[in-house]
């Protein structure tokens, strides 16, 4: 999208206010690919607004207030006039996008809902929920992501935000994940041990911070998620517990709808983590040089893949993820 590359790495000030209750707090803005990405002043980020759902609460009044979607307490006020013009008009074409997709687009689904109001009768839903995610464009996938992750965070609470924990995290994922780092997001209850959400995003529990004297179990089970995250599509997985009515939907409208998030967020917290290989495993631990021995014994895989990832140990070197007080820092996120 032209408007929106003219505007990327644009930044300036605003004014973040987690709910009513919180206080204000000075940050800094950017506009992204497919979200607007808030970031303390320490460059360290408090969340990220998918751009489709952002809406403004006072046009034509500046300064410029923003919420991420329809009635949420979280607001983002915005002084600077060019900044406000650019988000503006990246929202416009955003939309305006989304109201007239491209021709090809419109081929692609016009096509598709012909083929499959003939052979949906022969086919598998699972078959149908594979294709469908296969042809998602990146940033649907974006958008529909965001809006899982809070209905997540509706269920387990709003994920953890210290700040100086938030650095500590940020560089031990910048640490396992040198050449993609995803968004890592601490939740204070309710999830077990970790999951991720299409676009990306690592769902961790408190517990692998608050529970363990040492980093390297949170290392192993961030390795394993991203892991499992990169081997089965979480799309997919999205479009098979909601049925073939939902991928059907996707298909012919590019969207899904609010209460089969919803469903999948209820399911997805409570869901056992997919089983991975030990092989897989092995090699993930081996390529960050992470140790695997702490990871072992916290999350107790098969026995074939336990004693694969034993074997592996002996060749990692030693190789400190964090230091004491960036650990002890970190176990602290969820205090405040």
């Amino acid at each position: 999208m032209t408007v929106l590359a003219k505007y990327q790495r644009l930044e300036s000030e605003g004014v973040w206010r987690a709910d009513e209750e919180a206080q204000r707090r000075d940050i800094i803005v950017s506009i992204g690919e497919a979200t607007l990405t808030l970031t303390d002043l320490n460059e360290v980020a408090l969340t990220h607004w998918s751009l489709p759902a952002i809406r403004r609460q006072n046009p034509g009044t500046r300064p410029a207030v923003y919420a991420p979607g329809e009635d949420t307490p979280e607001t983002l006020e915005i002084a600077d006039d060019e900044m406000i013009d650019a988000v503006e008009k990246v929202l416009r074409a955003v939309r305006k996008q989304g109201r007239h997709p491209g021709r090809l687009r419109n081929l692609i689904y016009g096509g598709l809902s012909v083929l499959v109001l003939v052979l949906a009768v022969f086919w598998l839903p699972g078959a149908l929920s594979r294709y469908a995610s296969h042809i998602i464009p990146e940033e649907t996938r974006d958008n529909i992501g965001a809006r899982l992750a809070a209905d997540v965070e509706r269920l387990t609470g709003a994920h953890c935000e210290d700040p100086t924990a938030l650095a500590a995290l940020n560089r031990l994922s910048q640490r396992l994940f040198p050449d993609a780092t995803p968004q890592v997001l601490v939740l204070p209850s309710a999830l077990e041990t970790t999951q991720h959400l299409p676009g990306g995003t690592l769902l961790v529990s408190h517990k692998l911070v608050e529970d363990f004297e040492t980093v390297d179990v949170l290392a192993g089970y961030l390795l394993a998620e991203n892991l499992r995250r990169r081997t089965f599509d979480p799309f997919e997985r999205l479009l098979k517990g909601a049925g073939l009515t939902a991928a059907f939907g996707l298909l012919t409208t590019g969207d899904i709808s609010e209460d089969d998030l919803r469903a999948h967020a209820e399911a997805l917290i409570v869901a056992e983590p997919l089983e991975l290989t030990g092989d897989g495993l092995a090699a993930e631990f081996v390529q960050s040089e992470v140790k695997p021995d702490a990871y072992i014994t916290a999350a107790a895989p098969p026995p074939q893949a336990s004693e694969t990832l034993s074997n592996a140990s002996a060749q990692i070197p030693t190789s400190p993820l964090l230091t004491d007080s960036e650990w002890i820092a970190l176990q602290q996120i969820c205090e405040t």
